[in-house]
C-alpha cells in the first residue's frame, strides 16, 4: 500500500546563500536555519560539519556542509557550484519569496506546501540570451539499501572521474554500474545526468518524490554517488539527487542545447515539485 501525506516541510537560511537547512516530513525540521514547525517525522536532508561553511564569500571553493544548495548559473566549474549559494539572499514582502542578486541575474523563489506536496516556483532575470545551469543540490540522509528510480531507459551522460569526460548509457545501469543503487560506501564517487523530468528515492518505507518543469528548456536529473570515494583524503558518503534546468554539470562545457537560455523576454521560469509517499 501506498499512501501520500503531507507536503514535505522546508527550512531555509537567506543569510547562508538562501540554504536549505531542513526538508521535513510532518513539519519537523532541525533548525539550522532559525525555523521550523511542531511534529516529528522524518529529516531527508543530509549534513556534515564543515566550519567554513557560514564565513563563505563570493569566489570561496565550494563548503560541503550538506542540505540544499541552490547552484546556478554553474555547478562544477568557474564559480565552483555556482554563484547564488555563498550570497546573502533576502526574504520579499509577501513571506513567502526570496531573492538572490548576482553580477549576471536574479534569481526569485517562492516555496508554497499543501496537504499533498511542496512547490518551488522559480524565476531568474537576465539579460536575453544569457545562458546558465541550475541545479537544486540536495544531498540526502539515506540508508545503505536506499534506491533511486527513474524512467527505465533514459539517456544517461556518466562522469566516472569528476572531469568533462562522460561516458553515454541508458538508466539504470551504465558501464556495469547500478547507478540505482545507492550504498553503501564501497570507496567510489562518480557523477551522473539522467535525461528525465522525474525521481524517485526509496529508502525502506518512505519514498521522496521530485519533479522539475521548464517550459522551452532542457530539464534532467544530476545524481553524485559518492559511496566514500571523494575527497581523496577525507573521503565521506553523500548522496546528491539533483533536479536541473541543463544536461551538463559544467557551463563551459555546454554545447547548444545543453543549457537553459533567457529568452528575449528577459525571465526563465520553472518549477520543483516535492511529495513523500510511505509503503507499508
Amino acid at each position: 500500500m501506498v499512501s501520500a501525506g503531507a507536503g514535505p516541510f522546508v527550512v531555509t537560511d537567506p543569510a547562508h546563500g538562501g540554504r536549505w537547512t531542513s526538508l521535513s516530513v510532518g513539519g519537523g525540521g532541525n533548525g539550522e536555519g532559525g525555523g521550523g514547525g511542531e511534529g516529528g517525522g522524518r529529516e531527508w536532508l543530509w549534513f556534515r560539519d564543515e566550519p567554513r561553511r557560514a564565513g563563505v564569500r563570493p569566489g570561496d571553493a565550494f563548503a560541503d556542509a550538506g542540505g540544499l544548495e541552490e547552484c546556478v548559473p554553474t555547478i562544477r566549474g568557474t564559480p565552483d557550484h555556482g554563484d547564488a549559494w555563498l550570497r546573502v539572499w533576502r526574504r520579499l514582502g509577501d513571506g513567502a519569496s526570496e531573492a538572490v542578486d548576482c553580477p549576471d541575474f536574479r534569481l526569485v523563489r517562492q516555496i508554497t506546501t499543501d496537504a499533498a506536496r511542496t512547490v518551488v516556483d522559480y524565476r531568474l532575470s537576465a539579460a536575453p540570451g544569457y545562458r546558465f545551469l541550475w541545479a537544486a543540490h540536495a544531498l540526502l540522509e539515506l540508508s545503505g539499501q536506499a534506491r533511486a528510480l527513474m524512467a527505465e531507459g533514459a539517456a544517461v551522460r556518466l562522469y566516472p572521474d569528476g572531469g568533462a569526460r562522460w561516458l553515454p548509457g541508458r538508466w539504470p545501469t551504465v558501464a556495469g554500474v547500478p547507478l540505482d543503487r545507492l550504498g553503501p560506501a564501497d570507496g567510489t564517487a562518480m557523477g551522473a545526468v539522467v535525461e528525465t523530468d522525474q525521481v524517485s528515492v526509496r529508502d525502506g518505507a518512505d519514498e521522496l518524490c521530485l519533479s522539475v518543469e521548464a517550459e522551452g528548456q532542457p530539464v534532467s536529473v544530476a545524481l553524485w554517488r559518492n559511496l566514500g570515494g571523494f575527497p581523496e583524503d577525507a573521503p565521506y558518503r553523500s548522496i546528491g539527487v539533483e533536479p536541473m534546468l541543463g544536461r551538463v554539470f559544467d557551463l563551459a562545457h555546454a554545447e547548444e542545447t545543453d543549457a537553459a537560455c533567457v529568452p528575449a523576454s528577459g525571465e526563465v521560469r520553472w518549477r520543483l515539485t516535492l511529495s513523500v509517499r510511505q509503503h507499508s
